[in-house]
Parts: C-alpha cells; sequence; structure tokens
C-alpha cells in the first residue's frame, strides 16, 4: 500500500490572531525600547505638530498586564468614530437593498455593459483616483463599495474586483496627491515648500500608477470571467451570485412609482453628502449622520414600514461587525505603543538611521521609513504631522530636497494603507466587501511590490534632477 502524505498549505492565522500578536509585540516592545517624546507645537491650520530638535527620554512606563488587558476595549473607544460610521453604511445599504432599487439598478447596468464589461474597471478606477487626488478622502472607499458589490458581481466578477476598484482607485489618487490636502498640501507647508508645487511631477506618477492599477485589477478580473473558479473568493461569494447573477438578462424589472421616487431622494442624499464634504469639511460622524436619515427616508418613500426598516439597519450591522471588531483590534497596536510612550521613540530613531545614507539612498531610505512608521501612524495628517517636521531639516543635512522629501513621504504612506491591517479604514472597506486580510494580500501583494518599484525609482529620478518643483 502507498501511503501519500498530503502537504498541509501554509495559511496565516485569522486576521485576530495576527493583530492580538501585533499588539502584544508592542506591548512588550515598551519593555525595550527606551521612552522618549517631543514637545508639541503649534503647526499648520491650528494643528499640534512636533519640535524636531526637543526629542528627550523620558521615564520608562512600560505596558503592565492590567493595561493589556484593557488596549483591545480602549481601542474599540478610540475608532469610535470610523467604527460607527462602518455600522451606518451597512445598515444604511441593506435598507436600500430591500426597497429592490439596487437591484434593479444592477440588472439594468449589467445589461448595459453584458458586452463590455472589462472597461468599467479602468474607467471607474479612474473616477475614484481622481477624486482622492483632489479632495484626499479615501474613506470615501467605504461609500463606493456597497454601491459597486452588487454590479461586479452580475457582470460575472467578485468581491475582490469590486473592492479593489474603489481601494485600489482611490490609495492610487491619495498617493500621488496632484491636489491632495492631506497629504501633499500639509507636508508641505510643514517642510516650508509652495503649496501644491510640482505639481506636474506628481501628475507623471498618477498616470502611470492609474494604468498599472487598471491593468492588473482587469487581468485579475479576466482570469474571473473565463474561469469563476479562479476567484479567490469564490465559496465566499456563493450568496451574492444567488442574489446578483442571472442567467437571463433580456428581462429587465422597471422600478414602480414609489421606488423611482425613492432612487431620486437617494440621489440627492448623495448630493448633500458631496456638497457637505466639500463645502463643511463633513467627515466620518456628519456622513454617519446623514447615512441614517438617508436610510430611513429613502425607506419610507420605497414603501418600507419602520419594523423593515429597523430589521434593514440591524442586518447592515450584522454584516459588518467583524470589521467593528478588527478595528479595535488594529487600533490596539497604537495604544501599547502611547502607552509605552515609544511611538517617538521609534520615530526618532528610524530618521536618525536616515541620516547616515548617501543623497539618492537617503531619499529611498526616507521612503521606507515612511513606511514602517505608516504602520504605527495609519493617519496620513497624522503621520505628516510626527514625521515631516523630522524629515525636512534631515534633508537638508543629507543634501536631499525637500520636495523629494515631500514625494517619499506620500509614497512610504499612501500605498500601505490598504496593506497594513492596523488602517481602520481600509480594514472597514474589506469587511463591507467580504473580504478577509488574508485573500487580499494573497491579490494585492505583487502589485504593492510594483507600485514600491514605481516609487524608488521615482525617489531616484527626482533627488538626481534636484527636483524643487
Amino acid at each position: 500500500m502507498e501511503k501519500t502524505e498530503k502537504k498541509k498549505k501554509f495559511q496565516l492565522p485569522h486576521i485576530y490572531v495576527i493583530l492580538f500578536i501585533f499588539s502584544a509585540l508592542a506591548a512588550v516592545a515598551t519593555y525595550i525600547v527606551p521612552a522618549g517624546e517631543f514637545d508639541r507645537v503649534p503647526g499648520p491650520d491650528g494643528r499640534e505638530t512636533v519640535d524636531p530638535e526637543s526629542f528627550t527620554q523620558i521615564a520608562s512606563s512600560p505596558v503592565g498586564f492590567v493595561d493589556f488587558l484593557t488596549i483591545i476595549p480602549r481601542g474599540l473607544i478610540e475608532a469610535g468614530e470610523i467604527i460607527f460610521f462602518t455600522f451606518m453604511i451597512g445598515g444604511m445599504f441593506m435598507v436600500l437593498k430591500k426597497t429592490g432599487i439596487i437591484e434593479i439598478v444592477v440588472d439594468r447596468l449589467a445589461n448595459r455593459f453584458a458586452n463590455k464589461s472589462i472597461l468599467i474597471i479602468p474607467v471607474l478606477t479612474t473616477v475614484f483616483a481622481f477624486v482622492a487626488t483632489l479632495i484626499g478622502t479615501p474613506e470615501l472607499t467605504l461609500v463606493y463599495i456597497p454601491v459597486i458589490l452588487p454590479l461586479m458581481i452580475a457582470l460575472g466578477y467578485d468581491s475582490i474586483v469590486a473592492a479593489a476598484v474603489a481601494l485600489i482607485g482611490s490609495v492610487v489618487g491619495f498617493t500621488a496627491g496632484v491636489l491632495n490636502p492631506v497629504n501633499v498640501g500639509l507636508s508641505q507647508q510643514i517642510v516650508g515648500v509652495p503649496l501644491f508645487s510640482g505639481i506636474g511631477f506628481r501628475v507623471t506618477i498618477f498616470v502611470l500608477t492609474v494604468v498599472v492599477a487598471s491593468l492588473f485589477i482587469m487581468r485579475y478580473a479576466k482570469k474571473i470571467k473565463d474561469n469563476p473558479l479562479n476567484s479567490y473568493v469564490y465559496e465566499e461569494d456563493a450568496e451574492k451570485r444567488k442574489l446578483y447573477q442571472h442567467q437571463d438578462k433580456l428581462e429587465v424589472r422597471t422600478m414602480t412609482a414609489k421606488q423611482k421616487y425613492a432612487s431620486l431622494a437617494a440621489l440627492l442624499f448623495m448630493g448633500i453628502l458631496v456638497y457637505g464634504v466639500l463645502n463643511h469639511g463633513w467627515f466620518m460622524v456628519e456622513m454617519a449622520g446623514l447615512f441614517i436619515f438617508m436610510g430611513i427616508v429613502v425607506g419610507l418613500i420605497a414603501g418600507l414600514n419602520s419594523t423593515e426598516i429597523s430589521e434593514g439597519f440591524t442586518e447592515g450591522f450584522r454584516d459588518v461587525l467583524m470589521g467593528a471588531i478588527i478595528m479595535g483590534l488594529a487600533r490596539g497596536v497604537s495604544v501599547a505603543l502611547e502607552d509605552g510612550h515609544i511611538m517617538d521613540t521609534i520615530v526618532y530613531s528610524l530618521g536618525s538611521v536616515v541620516g547616515d545614507f548617501p543623497a539618492v539612498f537617503g531619499a529611498v531610505g526616507m521612503y521606507l521609513v515612511q513606511l514602517v512608521i505608516n504602520f504605527i501612524i495609519p493617519s496620513g495628517s497624522g503621520q505628516a504631522l510626527v514625521t515631516m517636521p523630522i524629515m525636512g531639516p534631515l534633508a537638508d543635512i543629507i543634501g536631499v530636497t525637500r520636495q523629494t522629501a515631500v514625494l517619499a513621504f506620500q509614497l512610504g504612506d499612501g500605498f500601505a494603507h490598504i496593506l497594513y491591517p492596523t488602517s481602520g479604514y481600509f480594514m472597514a472597506a474589506l469587511a463591507i466587501a467580504g473580504v478577509s486580510w488574508q485573500k487580499w494580500i494573497k491579490f494585492f501583494l505583487p502589485l504593492f511590490f510594483i507600485f514600491s518599484g514605481i516609487g524608488i525609482i521615482a525617489l531616484i529620478i527626482a533627488q538626481s534632477i534636484q527636483w524643487t518643483g
């Protein structure tokens, strides 16, 4: 008898386990890494930034066992804004689903794009990138995904394609930052570079990365279209395929009068959302509040009663619950580092390492430092306020132009937003799409390395030509 041993494929642990390990390692690090801090001083637009000359070591305050027990609950509390925002999106879109509007719209779009469905990928990717590069809100991904997910499934693709179009499109635009006030505008103000100078070089990066992103997503999408079993989430998407994919695309349902009025109301609410974001600086709390009223009003107009609307919200909350817990776990890493007062020490130490590099490699070193720091400070503006006061003067010392230092920050901060599990909106987006972090990494990691290569080449060119804008 011949015995055949089945080799077990390596599988990443559950995302809860991964994030718990990260939090535990952060807590352990507080016993090893010396505590230190920068003084905070007023920065651009009244926000606090660090004084790069003020770093001092302070008394060690390692995270104890009792403190460690509270890391996850405090992480959930500190991430409360994005958690609530995620719940409201999930609830609101479930109510819209119950009205039947989404299915009808999806059927019509699926019929219209049936013979040229692949073209919708570069179009939407470019649109999302364009919005993010102008206003710097990749969090709008959380709005995009529920809208395009049914359409992508109906066209024969999968949840990863929907998540990729929204996430990658938005992060490419955010990273290139043509007129992005969140990363480019703020960091240029901090280091004293003319606001939005160097736009031509950033436009080039924007165009190149959008094209690369579109081709990468289209390549995967074509594989799914040719053979659905090639999907990384084939089993997970089974229920979605039953709901949105129909063999007979000839019969297109028409909306009732109530559904037409409800659709107009939904469009009106989306217009209010765009107006509020652009003109009044609305963010997650305001948008979440708007989504509550949107679900209620659209549901009532479509003919749902109060119980059906309430149950719709509850079902939507349930769908994104795992994502909410993940965000709390992810935030726990930062909580541990902040409790132990070692976050500033890590930033200071990484910045000092770059000072030993030659100028060209110094620019690449800045990129790598920003890439590492993004894991513990996943906020673009937060990372700029902590790192750029250090990187600006450091660039002068090692001969790197300050414009190039800003570019190193953009590239190191941006693409990793949809790689690290400590990024709150990213993990929420995956939860809404129904894609696990492990499956996403399998899909996205090759593209991340391509983006990194583009970024490093761009930095070498920028430094070689002494780019100042």
